[in-house]
């Protein structure tokens, strides 16, 4: 298997993995606070989805008129897209969130769901922002959804933090954190049935000053901070990031 080939598959795996649950436990949509704001965000225009999953944000949004076109390194997260109820109106390309393969131009492109830390080292994020740059049409923006925090370890960098509690299920996150390289190996355990399901999630996050200026190389401007769908105001007490960022008249394609 070549290098890229083989790249490809590690970065499917996670998908595969939780496919058959992702809706079960996460919804069949998404937030409608963040499915209303996208709406506005792409003002009646074409809309990407990078990491679009089994469509819990594309499908809404295509079944509310937009043109969609999401991409998803995993088959089978887009085996469940495209045998929901209308998953033929979400145009799916296999391949890298980080190669952005889809020609564009899009009035919006989201990276929601903390999606963009899966991409794992600083190069890979650094393309992203820059082809997503070079599909977007002028006026565009693209969209990023991530932690603005990361969990406080103890000192030997390791942590068990509890995702659910539920009488069906026990989910836990398992972390293993790389201070000096801004890394973190997790392994996501869910205990159901009296089965026990591992799925191992590494992840490389960046601080809101180093996503500004990945997205400042790709020509992007920052045009909103929120640290919710609402337009909450982000702080230093943020929980949660989302950054809108505009492609202005003048920015030439990166790609």
């Amino acid at each position: 298997m070549s290098d890229e080939r083989s790249a490809h598959h590690k970065k499917a795996l996670y998908g595969d993995g939780i496919a058959d649950v992702f809706d079960t436990w996460y919804g069949e949509d998404g937030d409608a606070s963040c499915l209303s704001a996208l709406s506005k965000l792409a003002d009646g225009g074409p809309v990407l989805e990078l990491g679009v999953g089994t469509g819990r944000v594309a499908l809404p949004l295509a079944r509310a008129g937009l043109q969609v076109t999401g991409v998803e390194s995993s088959p089978e997260m887009i085996d469940r897209l495209t045998a929901k109820p209308d998953g033929d109106r979400v145009r799916v390309i296999e391949g890298d969130l980080a190669d952005v393969p889809a020609q564009g131009p899009f009035s919006l492109i989201t990276c929601v769901d903390n999606t963009l830390f899966l991409l794992e080292s600083q190069d890979e994020q650094v393309r992203c922002f820059a082809n997503a740059a070079s599909r977007l049409s002028p006026g565009g923006v693209l969209v990023i959804e991530v932690p603005a925090r990361v969990p406080r370890m103890d000192e030997d960098e390791q942590g068990v933090f509890v995702e659910h509690v539920g009488h069906d299920r026990v989910g836990l996150w398992i972390v293993d954190h790389d201070r000096a390289r801004q890394r973190m190996f997790m392994q996501q355990v869910s205990f159901e049935n009296g089965s026990t399901r591992l799925m191992p999630v590494p992840v490389r996050y960046a601080w809101p000053a180093e996503i500004d200026l990945m997205a400042r190389m790709a020509g992007l401007r920052l045009r909103d901070r929120w640290s919710g769908w609402e337009g909450e105001e982000f702080t230093s007490r943020s929980v949660h990031n989302i950054s809108v960022y505009e492609r202005s008249e003048d920015t030439v394609g990166h790609a």
